[in-house]
């Protein structure tokens, strides 16, 4: 078994955005050699995401309202320790912030409709995410 970890970096423009990452992760697993195995994608901030699903730009604007919906800008407890990202941190336990996709035959092993993003929900500066590969 080996095992292969870079990073991509992110500051983005906005303070959300939804960024689709399946290329950066599909040539992170060609450069890595592994033919069968995982990929983890881990956002390291606790007020970003990582998730699988449909690259439609409808279905964007969905999740986006939704989770604005569920966690709305407003006076949160986190607000009082100087902070101004409550509603940050609540959106990153609802998308969660990592996925693991399998390899196999050296590719990416993705539904014919699945494409990974990063979701950014407190951006304007700099953040990662970590690409870890295991396998064989």
């Amino acid at each position: 078994m080996k095992a292969h970890t870079d990073y991509l970096w992110f500051e983005t423009t906005n303070r959300e955005e939804f960024i689709r990452i399946t290329d950066e992760v599909a040539q992170f697993v060609y450069e890595s050699g592994i033919q069968e195995g995982f990929v983890l994608v881990s956002a390291m901030h606790i007020t970003a995401a990582v998730y699988v699903n449909d690259w439609e730009s409808g279905l964007i604007k969905d999740i986006h309202r939704w989770l604005n919906n569920l966690a709305p800008r407003k006076d949160y407890e986190h607000h009082r320790t100087g902070e101004d990202n409550g509603e940050a941190h609540l959106k990153n336990l609802i998308m969660h912030h990592q996925v693991t996709v399998p390899i196999t035959n050296g590719e990416l092993d993705l539904g014919p409709w699945q494409q990974i993003f990063y979701a950014e929900f407190d951006g304007q500066r700099r953040k990662r995410v970590v690409l870890k590969a295991l396998g064989i």
